[in-house]
């Protein structure tokens, strides 16, 4: 569940043209809903399509940079290739990811990069 001071950030985000859905994200949803951890009470990829036909919403390709960068990040960092991509994602593109993920919350609380609460 979303926070409402990340509601009202993502909606300016969206007017302005500034949401990024990383690359790794798909994934991470299909992962989720084939473990019955969430609903999104449609197919997976169909979800995921119309997320990303919403304005302002654009698709965050894995580039050679943000691919290699998850292997450097300069600190140490747990090894879920998954979060490593959206961290590395977030620090190439200078975006600030949204996550309810305490270990991610906590790594950007060190100032590694720029993440948002989505429960806030």
């Amino acid at each position: 569940m979303l926070g409402s001071r990340t509601k009202s950030t993502i909606a300016r985000a969206s007017l302005e043209g500034r949401i990024l859905i990383s690359a790794i994200t798909p994934w991470e949803i299909g992962v989720l809903v084939s473990k019955g951890r969430i609903d999104l009470r449609r197919d997976a990829l169909a979800w995921v399509r119309s997320a990303l036909e919403l304005p302002g919403v654009r698709f965050a390709e894995l580039s050679p940079e943000i691919s290699v960068g998850s292997t450097r990040l300069p600190w140490e960092m747990h090894g879920d290739p998954a979060d490593r991509i959206l961290v590395a994602t977030a620090r190439h593109l200078g975006a600030a990811l949204v996550t309810a993920d305490r270990k991610l919350l906590g790594e950007a609380g060190k100032k590694h990069f720029h993440a948002m609460n989505a429960r806030v």
